[in-house]
This record gives C-alpha cells, structure tokens and sequence, in this order.
C-alpha cells in the first residue's frame, strides 16, 4: 500500500514518537521486561534505567528526581494534584483554575461543584490574557490550591507563573500547573519559579501516549489518587511502564536540547507561516495575543467558513491541523477558550489551530500556504451561492494592541 505524505501541523495535539525514543524503548519490550520492584537482580537492572529517565525528567524541570512521580498522562497529573491539595487540607473546599483550561481542568472542576466544592474558573481578556491581580482577589482562606497552565493548548498563550506562584506563596496557598504544552518550548523551572507541583505529558514532546509526570515540590503534603502498592515511593500505586519510563527520560533530554531551535527556526516559519495567511488570504483574525505565546502556535479565525470544511479540505491534500472547535459527536460547540475570550460563536467556528514542530520544514509551510488560500475561496465561493455571503473586513492581527477585534 502506498501511503501518501503527512503534512502534519497539530503537534499541540500530539507529536511523532522520535526514532531515538522508540530505541531507547525496544530493549525493554524484548529483553530487560522485568519488574522494577522486584528484589533480584533481574528487576534491580531494569529499576535503575527507570532512575535514570526520573533524572532526565528532573533535568528539563530544573527538579530534584526525587520530586518526579511518573504517572499514566498529564491529565492524572493534573487530578492528582487538585485531589491531592483537598485531601490534605479536608477544611479547604475552594479551588482556583481559569476559565481557558484544558478539559482535564475544566471538567474535574466541574465534577469537583458537583461533590459540593466551590470552583472560581478565572476570567481571561479578549487577548486570552489572564489579570493576576483578580486571580489574587479570587483566593480566600478556604482555598486549598490554584490551578493556572502554564501555556494554552490552543492559542498558545503563555500565562505569568511565576509570579501566580509568587501570590499563592505569600497567602500560604498551593499552586500547580498543567505545562504539558511548555517543554521544548520555553525553558522550565519549576523550583525557580516557584510552583508546588507541575504536569507533564509525554506525547507532547516525542514520545508515547500513556505516560507522564507530576512534579511535587519537596516538603508538599500529598496524597495519591492511585493508591496501590509501593510504587512511585508509595505516590502512585501500580506496576512502572518501564518501557515509557524510559522512552519519556530520552524525550526530555531532547526536548531540553531543543528549546533554541523552537525560539528560532520553529518561530520563524510560524511567522512566516502567520504573515503569508493574512497577505494572501483576506478576513483572517488571529485570536489571542501575538506575545507572550509559544513559539510553534498559530489560531486563527477564517470569517465566513466553517473550520471543519477547511479541515476536511487540507486531509484530502494530506494536511493535518485542527479546529479551534470542540466536537462532540452531532453537535458542534464554540472552543470553551474562545468563548472566555468574548469570541462570537460564528467566529469561533471559523478557527483553526496550526501547530508546527522542530521537525516542520519551509516546504512543508510552503506546501500548506499553497493549499490553503484556494481552499479559502472554494468555500467562501460556495457560501455565496448557498446565499451566505462573507463579510467585508479585510485581514487583520488580533494582538493585545488591538483587542476589540476579539469581539468583531
């Protein structure tokens, strides 16, 4: 069968396992598959490779191994932590996490209401900026923890944890963050800014689905959401998937090595990428701030098209991205980040999410940019003729310099 080529710009959704991560893994799949927690010698080889990835891992986050707990995804993490900050503080019922949140967020602080908790999801600004000084408003002496990413998964924009860290400090209160979008991408510390406790998710940074990481800052109280046996020095019961241990600890490695790369080369076709779409392509908005923002995202508001027929027309040209949309199955809803930014819904519809990796190349962006404008006027043409014209604006940036157009 000949398989056509991918040109692939979701990495925020997921990225290719590296061929250095998939090697690393094989061994452990084949010869070295025993238990890391057995007493002889055979599981003694195969726990000290585990040490080794908790190093790497500790490495991109400028941590202690000791504060690394592998978990199954960065969703577990994210649970674990808010679970972790009531059940160790019983007289606390109040949490805090914004309103553009990832689902693992969003839709645990919504259970969390249903089980007679109080959820204060942070408002952001039509830039999808966050205001800090009403995050601090929103603390009060029952809050247990709050719960800010680092970088959102759709637009890109990169929130001020350092100093939120700072504010939950001084009021004596725990801070986490879901930076499952961040490494690679912008440097990580995790002790140096001040955080509590922070997630990772593997796929994001090359390799595989089903593994990631919460860091807990040493002296936290913490209590496991996976209780079982002595894993994870007893924070998260079940048998260690050596083999995504391992495969994680080579990624991060990579991931830490490449954060230059991604501030330039990756930037830069982004921009290109950015600027070419609105000289080609007229009635385009970006949504969100142009900065602070990871340097591989791109969304943008096509006016008068539906997402999902622009994303239908780039898989049949082998073009890979994604709506700015959530879709459920029979419906389709306005992005809940778009929505927090005041966003109309027929705008919203019209997003789309371009996310390049290190691995993008200028031929691939050069690829898309060929392929996109006249599917643009394709579907613009065929809305003119269903009687559904679209509108006058011309293109425009959305940046934090001009926030009305996040309403327009």
């Amino acid at each position: 069968m000949t398989h056509r080529k991918v040109y692939y710009f979701d990495n925020n959704a997921t990225t290719r396992v590296a061929p250095e991560v998939v090697e690393s893994m094989l061994p452990f799949l084949k010869d070295q598959w025993g238990n890391p927690s057995s007493a002889y010698h055979f599981g003694h080889q195969v726990a000290k490779h585990v040490a080794t990835a908790r190093e790497r891992v500790a490495a991109l986050l400028h941590a202690d191994p000791r504060e690394i707990v592998f978990t199954g995804c960065g969703t577990e993490s994210n649970n674990t932590a808010i679970h972790s900050a009531l059940l160790t503080q019983p007289g606390k019922r109040h949490v805090v996490t914004s309103a553009v949140e990832h689902s693992a967020n969003m839709n645990y602080g919504r259970f969390l209401k249903e089980q007679g908790y109080d959820v204060t999801f942070s408002p952001v600004d039509a830039d999808g900026l966050i205001d800090i000084h009403r995050v601090e408003k929103s603390i009060r002496p029952d809050t247990a923890i709050v719960s800010i990413m680092w970088a959102n998964n759709e637009t890109g924009i990169v929130f001020p944890i350092e100093e939120l860290a700072a504010i939950c400090r001084s009021k004596g209160v725990l801070f986490h963050t879901d930076a499952v979008q961040a490494p690679g991408k912008v440097p990580l510390d995790a002790r140096g800014m001040g955080v509590d406790m922070l997630s990772l998710s593997a796929h994001k940074l090359n390799a595989p689905k089903g593994i990631g990481c919460l860091f807990v800052k040493k002296q936290t109280r913490f209590h496991p959401h996976v209780i079982g046996g002595h894993q994870e020095h007893g924070r998260r019961g079940g048998t260690e998937n050596v083999p995504y241990i391992v495969g994680f600890g080579v990624a991060a490695e990579m991931a830490l090595s490449r954060i230059q790369h991604e501030n330039t080369g990756v930037r830069a076709l982004r921009d290109r990428l950015e600027s070419q779409i609105f000289k080609l392509i007229p009635q385009v908005i970006r949504n969100g701030a142009k900065e602070p923002r990871l340097p591989n995202t791109s969304n943008l508001s096509f006016l008068s098209v539906e997402a999902e027929a622009i994303l239908t027309q780039l898989d049949q040209v082998g073009i890979c991205a994604s709506s700015g949309s959530a879709c459920t199955t029979g419906s389709l809803e306005p992005s809940h980040v778009l929505t927090a930014m005041g966003i109309p819904a027929a705008r919203a519809r019209g997003s789309v999410r371009f996310s390049l990796g290190a691995e993008t190349t200028a031929a691939e962006v050069a690829f898309l940019l060929e392929h996109l404008p006249p599917i643009i006027e394709r579907l613009r043409g065929a809305s003119v003729q269903s009687g559904v014209g679209p509108g006058k604006s011309r293109s425009k940036e959305h940046s934090r310099h001009s926030p009305r157009s996040a309403a327009a």
